[in-house]
């Protein structure tokens, strides 16, 4: 157990090049570049007012120790006071350019994520939970948001300032100047060699949050489940341990950063220690004025102010490196399922064939195994089987969300594989038992966001299938909201606008998954009835339990274990009376065996 504690506390270490870095911010910020120039403006004018007005109180001092008219120091107090509202100006103008640099690359890194996410193949997905990505896409690029509006900002600004006033140093004593450089070079020596302390522990809690939104995400998805089967107890102990895990790791992370802070702050003190025996030492010597004692405290001062917002600085890097890391894995992961060449696809209905075709999920547990069969253009075959046989993959295969392992998938002829994916997609359609609908209008809903579809045709088509009541008490038509899920409509509405979808696809293969089984009977006579219709000049592809939806089918496959185990036309199989399919239709309870 101490073991795994250990580990715990030390994940590995993962570095990243500082080229990927600056590729990063440069990818980024690129487009932003005259804004940029603007907050590099900006920032070197509020260096110049931060360095100007302690000369101005020095001159103040020294004027009114030596007895100078009132109206002299009223006129340095008002020129003090200018360049104070000046550099507050200053700063507004900094805050708003960089904030606004840093949400639009913050955003549009969000939007590279989504999209590389997108193009992802589906076994990415199924190792990773949707709170997992949420977090990725969003918790990460929040991270870096800092990174990219003020980290650069503020380094520079930084270096220019210390360096600034390590000069004007110089120039009042040369004494002065070289023991605060030496100070200002050992405290960040120290911190450069502190740099890398959080990293992997931040790395680890961003880990860590992600597994406990995806578990969140995961249980509230599946809340009717819990209630019913009592399993919420199950359910508030793994939240718990994650929680505890998620706390754990950010209270090392947090001890990190105390540890950097506390050698700074201590740092600090010792610095105004030099600068107030330097400057003691050099006024009782006669060497500068009380007005440049105050100067160099004032500057000393001001001296710990960047080393301060630098310490801050590296400390957001460590969290942002952690993201950054993350980020980069993401960027990093690769598509196997790629486009092919493009080919052109015969008009009409198209054949299909699979060619010895062996697929499997996990290495070593092939879900298909040398399947081999042919479906004529126009024809309906019928798949059988157990769950877990088989069905599903090969439609899968079909619209090509995997390869196989073995064998070729034909599509009119053609390897799926040398399509490009637009073109493949476009000749497949699928409608699942699992419909998806999106928070959005039941336009955007229908066409996915294709605005090419005329409105006249998205009518046609929901009067069409029997929804034109339902689309008539809509408050605003077409625009009317649809909530996420299809929350407030009844799984047999939802089950018919994705029936929509395809029509208004018009694919020449039509794949319906088990698409009735959650339908009421006076829907399911609806969908009969649009089914009939889209298999008018298309090739069909019926997965379903109920044997009874299998009727329009001309032949019939049996799977069982991933092998083909009967195939025939429909009549002939259920006539045999030493058929498995005449077996089931026997059995008299018009479910296949699940």
């Amino acid at each position: 157990m101490a073991s795994k504690g250990a580990e715990a506390l030390s994940p590995p270490k993962t570095r990243v090049p500082f080229s990927r870095y600056a590729s990063l911010l440069w990818t980024y910020l690129r487009p932003q570049k005259a804004l940029a120039a603007v907050v590099a403006v900006a920032l070197l004018s509020n260096i110049g007012l931060q360095l100007l007005s302690p000369q101005i109180l020095r001159y103040f001092i020294d004027e009114a120790l030596a007895g100078s008219a009132v109206s002299r120091l009223v006129g340095i107090a008002l020129l003090f006071t200018v360049v104070a509202l000046m550099q507050q100006a200053v700063n507004v103008l900094t805050a708003y350019t960089s904030g606004r640099v840093g949400w639009t690359a913050t955003n549009a890194l969000r939007g590279d994520l989504a999209r590389h996410c997108m193009t992802l193949d589906m076994s990415f997905h199924n190792r990773r939970t949707p709170g997992e990505m949420i977090e990725r896409i969003d918790g990460d690029a929040e991270e870096l948001g800092g990174f990219f509006s003020t980290f650069v900002i503020h380094i520079l600004g930084s270096v220019f300032l210390l360096s600034g006033i390590l000069v004007l140093l110089f120039l009042e004593d040369w004494r002065a100047g070289l023991s605060l450089t030496a100070f200002t070079l050992v405290i960040l020596f120290a911190l450069y060699n502190l740099r890398n302390l959080t990293v992997d522990r931040f790395r680890a809690v961003r880990e860590a949050s992600a597994q406990t939104f995806g578990f969140i995400e995961e249980r509230l998805a599946g809340r009717e489940d819990i209630r019913t089967s009592g399993a919420r107890p199950h359910v508030m102990l793994g939240f718990h341990t994650r929680i505890r895990d998620w706390f754990r790791k950010n209270l090392v992370a947090s001890l990190m950063i105390s540890l950097v802070l506390n050698t700074t702050w201590f740092s600090f003190a010792v610095g105004n220690a030099v600068a107030l025996g330097v400057g003691a030492w050099l006024f009782l010597n006669g060497h500068v004025t009380i007005g440049t004692v105050y100067l160099i405290v004032h500057y000393t001062r001001m001296l710990l102010e960047p080393i301060e917002r630098f310490t801050q600085q590296i400390n957001n890097l460590q969290r942002a490196t952690a993201s950054v890391i993350r980020i980069l894995d993401l960027l990093d992961a690769k598509r196997k399922v790629l486009d092919g060449p493009g080919v052109r696809f015969p008009g009409g209905a198209l054949p299909v064939r699979f060619d010895g075709v062996t697929f499997s999920y996990n290495p070593g547990e092939p879900v298909l195994r040398g399947v081999s069969f042919e479906l004529a253009p126009g024809r309906a075959l019928g798949l059988v089987g157990r769950t877990g046989s088989g069905k599903t993959t090969i439609t899968r295969l079909l619209f090509r969300l995997y390869d196989p392992d073995r064998g070729r998938v034909l599509l009119g002829g053609h390897d799926v594989r040398d399509a490009k994916l637009s073109e493949l997609r476009g000749q497949v359609g699928v409608v699942t038992q699992d419909v998806r609908l999106f928070e959005g209008t039941v336009r955007d809903n229908l066409t996915l966001m294709d605005h090419s579809i005329p409105e006249d045709r998205l009518v046609s088509v929901i009067e069409e299938l029997g929804l034109g009541a339902w689309y008539r008490d809509l408050p605003d038509g077409l625009d009317s909201v649809l909530r996420s899920d299809g929350a407030g409509m009844s799984a047999g509405e939802a089950q018919l606008l994705a029936f929509a979808r395809v029509f208004l696809r018009d694919p020449r293969v039509v794949v319906l998954d088990e698409a009735s089984s959650r339908i009421d009977p006076g829907t399911e006579r609806l969908i009969e009835r649009a089914v009939d219709r889209l298999a008018e000049g298309r090739t069909l592809i019926v997965i379903a339990h109920r044997l009874a939806t299998l009727d329009r089918c001309d032949e019939i496959m049996v799977l069982e274990h991933g092998r083909i185990v009967e195939l025939g036309e429909r009549r002939r199989l259920a006539e045999e009376s030493g058929s498995r399919f005449h077996a089931m239709l026997a059995a008299g309870s018009g479910e296949a065996p699940s």
